[in-house]
């Protein structure tokens, strides 16, 4: 995923750690019996799920938000295999992994953020959030919580938790309790389940061939009333009954449920990043591929939107059902060539993924009660248990409040700016050092102010209905990381509202400037 929209966030005040417990596992934790594998399949399982994510990964990274609201009909030329090592896709999860390898199984949430703050790749959407959090002295799990970052809902956590579920072989209560100490990072509700999902396929791959049965296991890992869950029984129904037009139940897909994406940069635009929709189009390549290679990852990167993420995490999950012996010859001898080239931004190969991967997944297979011996794992049944349900409830975005627009009124020295989000070119207004007040006034139970970040960003005050908030409005982010998250409220008892902002003279300490540039605000409905 690499979107940049126009820069933007706020900025908290410092608050306490937050950590979460060690991971224990329970007693009567798995189900009666075992599953025995030999460590040469677990092993070729392992590499084949690494060597699908790269693979479907280079083949839609041409097409990513080629295609919004429309399936992708044009013709696929996908990029050399070499351009995996410069993905996102992959080489973001493998700061988390490297967090266990280094600190251990029992790393902490906030250990994880640690190192995601220190990160040095360019970040979008959540994970920028997240990082601007962080940065700002808002340790994880806060970081992600949509309290304090707008995308929480969307993709990001889905789209670096594959290596949770490849460590997980037959395990999905285990994957989703590393799943929910690594993803509120940056995700909280269905960003958070996304990523569960995900690796709840991934743990039912190690022992089924059949996707419909690996897919229904990653729904079984999240709460049913959310709509994600929601999302995917609609899908499986929909595929059971035309499993031979995907495009119609693309059709049907897009109609429920392609619309009410809270992420700014998604409302009212055919451009959606939430989780749930990308999450159901990696299932749509698993389901209507019908096991079949090129099938599953063409049909997940033809449904469009974060178009290299969905066939990444499409073809991770098919390499693991079908282990590296069974994918296509094609893709191997170049494979065989990349096998010992660092990925950007980390200290790992595909080779060293592979074998980090493998140490870990038998650790893990042992403190869940299982065996392991020189020649085969036994691993206890799992069947999943999803978390207490937990939304976001952002709310739908009722209206977009554009700067020239009479529900906002400007004091002081503001002055015309242009700013863009995407394509979208939009009349903002920016003012710089205190002096200046901006008041707007709306109609509904949340509000997303939209402004753009940068390393020269000043504060401002914020009053709602006239009390102060303990939120700041903060233009300044560090660099590499893209957002456009000012401010933030939901909510709030439906109704009239007035949000007042009042230029500050102070800055955060490593900002080059005090300016502050407003470019628009959401409205948001509760649902």
């Amino acid at each position: 995923m690499k979107t940049n929209p126009m820069r933007e966030l706020y900025c908290p005040r410092l608050l306490p750690l937050v950590l979460l417990g060690f991971l224990v596992v329970p007693a009567g934790f798995a189900h009666a019996g075992s599953r025995t594998i030999s460590r040469e399949v677990l092993r070729d399982k392992i590499r084949g799920a690494w060597a699908g994510q790269m693979i479907g990964v280079v083949y839609g990274a041409p097409t990513e938000f080629r295609s919004m609201g429309k399936i992708n009909q044009a013709p696929i030329k996908p990029f050399e295999l070499s351009n995996a090592i410069v993905q996102d896709d992959l080489y973001v999860e493998m700061t988390f992994s490297r967090v266990m390898d280094t600190i251990g199984l029992n790393a902490t949430t906030v250990d994880y953020g640690a190192a995601f703050k220190n990160s040095n790749y360019e970040l979008w959407h959540a994970n920028a959030g997240a990082r601007r959090n962080l940065n700002r002295g808002l340790a994880a799990p806060l970081s992600g919580h949509p309290r304090y970052n707008i995308h929480a809902d969307d993709i990001d956590f889905q789209i670096e938790a594959d290596f949770i579920g490849i460590m997980c072989p037959g395990l999905p209560r285990v994957s989703n309790q590393y799943c929910d100490r690594v993803g509120r990072v940056m995700n909280y509700g269905d960003g958070l389940y996304g990523g569960m999902f995900v690796c709840g396929m991934y743990t039912a791959a190690y022992f089924e061939r059949d996707p419909r049965k690996v897919v229904a296991t990653g729904l079984a890992c999240i709460p049913a009333r959310s709509p994600y869950a929601q999302l995917i029984r609609d899908l499986l129904a929909w595929s059971a009954q035309e499993p031979k037009d995907w495009h119609k139940v693309w059709q049907q897909v897009e109609a429920r449920w392609d619309k009410d994406d809270p992420c700014p940069d998604g409302v009212f635009r055919n451009f959606n990043i939430d989780a749930k929709l990308n999450g159901a189009y990696i299932a749509f390549g698993l389901l209507h591929g019908q096991g079949d290679w090129q099938q599953t990852m063409e049909i997940a990167t033809r449904c469009g939107q974060d178009s290299d993420c969905n066939p990444s995490s499409a073809c991770g999950v098919l390499g693991a059902m079908i282990g590296y012996a069974q994918i296509p010859e094609q893709y191997k001898p170049e494979l065989a060539k990349l096998a010992d080239t660092k990925f950007d931004f980390t200290e790992y190969s595909f080779n060293d993924i592979v074998k980090s991967t493998e140490a870990r997944a038998l650790k893990i297979i042992e403190q869940a009660g299982g065996k392991v011996s020189a020649t085969e794992v036994v691993i206890p049944r799992q069947s999943p248990q999803p978390p207490k349900l937990q939304l976001s409830n952002f709310g739908v975005p009722e209206k977009v409040l554009k700067c020239p627009d009479a529900a906002w009124h400007w004091e002081g020295k503001w002055a015309e700016k242009t700013c863009y989000v995407w394509a979208d070119q939009l009349e903002g207004r920016v003012s710089e050092g205190a002096g200046s007040e901006a008041t707007l006034h709306f109609k509904g139970s949340g509000l997303a102010l939209v402004g753009e970040l940068s390393q020269e960003g000043g504060r401002a005050d914020v009053y709602l209905d006239g009390v102060k908030s303990a939120l700041l409005a903060d233009a300044y982010i560090v660099p590499k990381t893209h957002d456009n998250d000012l401010w933030r409220v939901q909510g709030l008892k439906p109704g009239e509202h007035t949000l007042r902002l009042v230029m500050r003279d102070d800055a955060d300490s490593r900002s080059k400037g005090r300016k502050l540039t407003i470019g628009f605000a959401v409205v948001y409905r509760t649902k």
